[in-house]
């Protein structure tokens, strides 16, 4: 596949290097790594999240699980089952808030795995950044009998659950490095050797203060250079999360490592990556809006940031054991008969990659943190076999 951008496409990425060049003339010639990855995403018009272009499947950057397959959403559904019983024995409402919907694949295969297990809703919610993307979502999901509502803020005190596919990686990061025995940011500034366009290159930032260098760097040996990332928005999110749910499950699924492998010795230098046209970019200032941009999920640091606001801890485990327990394979043989390939093999080929080691198996993980609902790993579908240590 061809990864040169067009001309229209290059336009439009210098479009935004003219603003994020004069936010660092603003900010006396640097802004933060956060700030950079926060505008290259999601600046209105312009950001990889807030323009037009095709991001998701086949002629996108990426492919995401619900677009693999409907069984990925149906088996979902195994876990919310439990908890819609014991929100519905309590007289309580079943909401459901999906995060970054993306083409709204997802909320079509849960609601289509509700509609056939007989199990009514009082509404299922969307909350997402992406102009272009809500509409995909809008007209994938229009005619359905379902209340379904496109919000633009959380609710003040939400009843239900609360989904989250790939939206912690997501999430502006700041990136840190190890010099002389000190973490320093690692700042963004204009590249001044370069002649033709705007371009932007790393330079040193400030020290950072020792409360946000998470204990477990403290406690390890690193050489000279080390650089990783730190997470306080994701952090604030969550924080924020715990103040929306009231009673329920915040679900969420997303590539990454428990602490003792996120902060590896021979991870030296982190795990920010970009993706553009199913290719991994490693420069994160390859032509900023048309690229994604990415961090792996310290999963420690978002169930240890989930419990200190008000959440239970109630499951932690790989995506292929979440998979495998909550039913996938059943779920497969009932779809579709083994004897009629050509139904059969396309949906058996689509579980392959979400359960591979090799795919998204294992380097995917799956995080279920709860709200009054008393409730644990044994009885939620997904969680009740091969818990992960964090």
């Amino acid at each position: 596949m061809d990864i040169t951008p067009s001309t229209a496409e290059t336009l439009h990425s210098q479009l935004l290097a003219q603003k994020i060049q004069q936010e660092i003339i603003a900010n006396n010639g640097a802004i933060s790594f956060s700030k950079y990855m926060e505008m290259a995403l999601y600046t209105p018009g312009l950001g990889y999240y807030a323009a037009g272009r095709t991001k998701l499947g086949q002629h996108g950057d990426f492919t995401t699980a619900p677009e693999i397959s409907p069984l990925f959403g149906a088996t979902i559904t195994q876990t919310l089952l439990p908890v819609i019983e014991k929100l519905k024995a309590e007289n309580q409402p079943v909401n459901i808030l999906e995060f970054g919907a993306g083409s709204g694949a997802l909320a079509q295969s849960i609601l289509d795995a509700l509609e056939n297990e007989d199990v009514v809703i009082d509404s299922y919610n969307i909350l997402d950044l992406s102009a272009d993307l809500i509409e995909r979502q809008q007209n994938r999901l229009k005619g359905r009998p379902e209340n379904i509502c496109w919000l633009n803020q959380l609710p003040k005190k939400f009843t239900g659950i609360i989904l989250a596919n790939e939206v912690l990686d997501a999430m502006p990061v700041e990136l840190v490095t190890f010099v002389d025995g000190q973490w320093h940011y690692k700042d963004v500034c204009i590249n001044q050797s370069s002649l033709d366009s705007i371009a932007f290159t790393f330079c040193p930032g400030a020290k950072v203060p020792n409360e946000l260098i998470p204990n477990y760097l403290h406690a390890s040996s690193l050489l000279n250079g080390y650089t990783t990332e730190i997470h306080p928005q994701s952090q604030a999110w969550i924080k924020t999360l715990g103040q929306c749910l009231d009673q329920g499950i915040f679900l969420t699924f997303d590539y990454g490592f428990p602490e003792h492998e996120y902060y590896h010795p021979q991870r030296g230098q982190g795990t920010l990556i970009g993706h553009y046209r199913h290719h991994t970019i490693q420069d994160p200032f390859y032509f900023p809006g048309l690229c994604d941009l990415t961090s792996h999920v310290n999963w420690t640091l978002i169930a240890q940031t989930s419990i200190e606001h008000g959440f239970d801890f109630s499951g932690y485990t790989s995506q292929a054991s979440y998979l495998m327990d909550a039913g996938i394979g059943q779920l497969l043989l009932s779809t579709a008969n083994p004897t009629d390939t050509q139904n059969f093999m396309p949906l058996a080929n689509g579980i392959q990659k979400l359960l591979s080691e090799a795919e998204m198996g294992e380097l995917f993980k799956v995080l279920c943190v709860s709200k009054k609902m008393n409730i644990s790993e044994a009885e939620l579908p997904g969680f009740r076999s091969r818990p992960r240590p964090l």
